[in-house]
């Protein structure tokens, strides 16, 4: 049996463009918990950012090395494929289609099946972040679950579609007309960013540019993250030297530390991308306003 080890955390100092083909790759898991493949890109001190990746037919489950119980809140996108989450404490279970995402708050078991016919890959944010303690220290701190559950038997005889549910749900399962949307400043005309979840811990959305858009300068009160889906993002970056650009591609990600202004350019056509910000979006005088 494997035992656990603590996943690669890669980290930055500054402002970075991070290709895809330099990702770091980490496979975790055993024969109970079925392994996984990790694509990490950002750990820092407030967010956590990986893409994971299951075969058809594949799963992560938990085991008693690999507990998947943290003390987070995650937001899981599918790019590409299909997947089921299931709460194995209550047998609760959720479609999540690809372009559809999954929010849950910390203290969430969950588990993960590839279904379809092609491979899972699922874009995951997550803060606080395993530099807090929040995933597997924290993980494994917690009683074990011995006696999952692949479904609510309880609701059997009980589901009647198009009745109000009152059934508590842990997992909250967002299509594009579910985010939050809101228009940020960008010119010619304003940006379309649509939130996923916002917290006290994180902010999670996508943000799409029709051809030569451009945002307006900002920044954070939090690191932000992110990964480009299609299309070609150029990230300004504004520094105490000189002000540098980074071309981003689909598959690349990025990372921006708390408080540099940076800014959006949809330079060679329409491009879109998800991002995270951890743990305030607002920048400090925003949220002073």
């Amino acid at each position: 049996m494997s035992e656990y080890r603590p996943s690669p955390r890669p980290t930055f100092d500054t402002a970075v463009a991070i290709r895809h083909e330099d990702v770091i790759r980490y496979t975790w898991g055993d024969d109970d918990s079925g392994e996984v493949l990790d694509w990490l890109y950002v750990s820092s001190a407030h967010v956590h950012q990986l893409i994971f990746g299951l075969p058809v037919g594949g799963s992560f489950r938990h085991s008693h090395e690999f507990r998947t119980i943290f003390a987070a809140d995650e937001v899981l996108i599918v790019l590409e494929g299909c997947m089921i989450i299931t709460h194995p404490v209550t047998g609760e279970s959720c479609r999540v289609d690809t372009g559809e995402a999954v929010f849950f708050r910390r203290d969430t078991w969950h588990h993960a099946y590839a279904v379809g016919p092609e491979p899972l890959r699922v874009l995951e944010f997550f803060s606080p972040p395993p530099s807090a303690g929040s995933s597997g220290t924290y993980a494994r701190s917690q009683p074990m679950l011995d006696d999952p559950r692949l479904a609510d038997d309880a609701r059997l005889g009980t589901y009647v579609p198009g009745t109000h549910d009152v059934t508590p749900s842990r997992f909250t399962v967002l299509a594009p007309r579910d985010r939050l949307w809101r228009l940020e400043t960008a010119d010619p005309s304003p940006a379309a960013v649509g939130l996923m979840a916002s917290t006290e811990h994180i902010t999670v959305g996508d943000l799409g540019l029709s051809s030569g858009q451009r945002t307006a300068w900002r920044t954070h009160d939090g690191d932000l993250c992110g990964y480009v889906a299609e299309g070609t993002l150029r990230l300004a970056v504004d520094g105490p030297e000189a002000r540098r650009w980074l071309e981003l591609r689909p598959g690349d990600g990025w990372y921006v530390p708390k408080g540099v202004p940076y800014r959006y350019h949809a330079h060679m056509g329409p491009t879109r991308a998800y991002f995270a910000v951890a743990p305030s979006y607002l920048s400090r005088e925003e949220g002073m306003a």
